[in-house]
């Protein structure tokens, strides 16, 4: 029997065995980093050279960077705007953002000052990349009113396609360790400095007074080891064969499937990432049938998966609900391999075959 092929990297990717090590050795470490002796300043030099190893890597200052429990704890700075600022959410966002989304009252106030508008650089359905804009006037554009401050959530694009904060233009940034091979459980706001937030959380004021708690020490070492690793990954041209096999199990299942339809094939896309559609097929039918099969894959984001709804993501993107309802999502990592696409591809044909006989 073959083995199990992981395809889902782009719910959660495999630790890196640079973030497993860094880890272990933190392990070690005793002290709490706020302590002034010996221990605790150990403690906060791994705290301060993850900080430095996230903030070279999404081209920031290590001052600005603030860490977190992951991107959806990030993503809470958008609940504490100034007064009377609104959030006007990108449709296609993931629900980390689009939880904030205060679309009504951005239309109702005047002049746009302080509204923000929020959007994923990559979409973790489809992969589909999306452009930065810029400032027009002073306002990013979004309706009558345009925004004084740009969101960026970058979970997907960070490690897999160049990104710079700074060049960005961005005054917020998310990440989560887990989607490059760090641990679970730990991520990062990137928030331009200068800016004057209201705390993520209050308490012992940790993290430059911005998010009270204690540092997750072992996490947050395990953060800084993997995104050093996936930057040496992108740098070294990794993904280009990811594109590649990527390309090979979407012409392999177009040529046995002319009904499919690949979400975002005409659009630029991260390297790694196929959402196809097979109307009449439910999406969750798939994940069980290539779970059995020895296959992960998903249905949609994972913090959406096993809801009974069609995407959000895929309705904003035009599809209709018997088209969207039959969406798979699959994403390959750095270690796939061609034989698990092929693999892959072909269970998924003979099981889509006996869906074609059932339909007939």
């Amino acid at each position: 029997m073959s083995a199990r092929a992981y395809l889902d990297w782009n719910a959660t990717a495999p630790l890196r065995p640079e973030a497993r090590d860094a880890m272990i050795a933190a392990m070690d470490v005793v002290g709490n980093p706020s302590a002034v002796h010996g221990e605790g300043r150990a403690a906060r030099g791994l705290v301060e050279r993850a900080r430095a190893q996230v903030a070279e890597a999404v081209g920031c200052k290590p001052a600005e960077v603030i860490f977190t429990s992951g991107a959806t704890e990030a993503a809470r700075v958008l609940a504490g705007l100034p007064d009377g600022a609104a959030v006007c959410v990108e449709e296609t966002a993931h629900e980390a953002v689009w939880a904030h989304h205060d679309l009504t009252g951005a239309e109702e106030a005047a002049g746009g000052a302080g509204h923000t508008l929020a959007l994923g650089l990559a979409n973790s359905e489809t992969g589909v990349l999306l452009d930065v804009p810029q400032k027009v006037d002073g306002r990013y554009p979004y309706g009558a009113i345009g925004c004084e401050w740009l969101f960026l959530d970058i979970t997907q694009a960070v490690g897999r396609i160049p990104f710079s904060f700074a060049w960005s233009g961005a005054d917020f940034a998310i990440l989560s360790a887990h989607k490059l091979g760090g641990p679970k459980g730990v991520g990062a706001l990137i928030l331009r400095d200068g800016l004057d937030i209201t705390p993520l959380l209050a308490g012992g004021g940790q993290e430059m007074g911005l998010r009270s708690g204690t540092e997750n020490v072992i996490g947050i070492a395990g953060f800084g080891a993997a995104i050093t690793a996936a930057m040496a990954d992108l740098e070294a041209g990794i993904w280009d064969d990811v594109a590649r096999f990527r390309n090979i199990l979407e012409i392999t299942l177009a040529s046995g499937a002319r009904e499919t339809i690949f979400v975002g094939k005409d659009r630029e896309r991260l390297p790694n990432t196929s959402c196809f559609a097979t109307p009449g097929w439910k999406g969750e039918t798939q994940v069980m049938q290539m779970d059995l099969a020895g296959f992960a894959v998903s249905s949609g984001s994972a913090c959406s998966s096993g809801k009974v709804r069609s995407s959000r993501v895929l309705k904003a993107m035009g599809l209709e609900d018997a088209v969207a309802q039959g969406a798979l999502r699959v994403s390959l990592g750095p270690t796939t391999t061609e034989d698990e696409v092929l693999r892959f591809c072909e269970a998924w044909l003979a099981q889509h075959e006996k869906f074609r006989r059932r339909a007939a």
